[in-house]
């Protein structure tokens, strides 16, 4: 008898665990947090080549919208975007920023020449700080902000195809 009742409470423990897990499977796992900052500072960050200081302000070259996007030549997912990076380098309006996030500068170099360059602008962010004040929480991020700093839209994670559309629509 005791054992018998030892198996039910094992069998049983042993398919709630199994649906538990079963379930987590299928369930989304992608994390947006629900407070997105609605501007951003006017930062000063490091180029990427020069080592000269640059106000975040005074990159629009005219355009009324910045594509900022925070990468690292160690990231697996920012690889996958950027060819969809290199796409949206042609659209009219756009300054496209690639911040370099906590990267050496040697592997940053050949991962732009091995897969190009989209960006208009590279700046360096050795030590991530410049990052957390843009309201990143990793790598690949993009953010789409207009001339007043004002953040129009925010991607975690690497953008893909639908999110180049999006993009396309936000800076007519």
């Amino acid at each position: 008898m005791k054992i018998r009742l030892s198996f039910i409470f094992i069998l049983t423990l042993a398919v709630f665990i199994l649906l538990v897990l079963f379930k987590s499977l299928f369930e989304n796992k992608i994390y947006v947090p629900e407070k997105i900052n609605n501007k951003i500072e006017n930062i000063s960050i490091r180029e990427f080549y020069s080592d000269n200081d640059l106000e975040l302000k005074n990159l629009f070259n005219n355009n009324k919208f910045i594509l900022i996007n925070i990468w690292a030549s160690w990231c697996l997912p920012c690889r996958q975007e950027h060819e969809h990076l290199i796409e949206l380098s042609n659209a009219n309006n756009l300054t496209i920023v690639g911040i370099n996030y906590k990267d050496k500068k040697n592997n940053a170099q050949k991962f732009i020449n091995e897969l190009g360059n989209p960006y208009d602008i590279i700046l360096k962010d050795v030590d991530g700080t410049k990052s957390i004040f843009l309201g990143a929480y990793g790598v690949p991020e993009t953010f789409i902000i207009d001339n007043e700093l004002n953040v129009l839209k925010k991607y975690i994670g690497p953008i893909n195809k639908e999110n180049i559309i999006e993009i396309k629509t936000v800076i007519k």
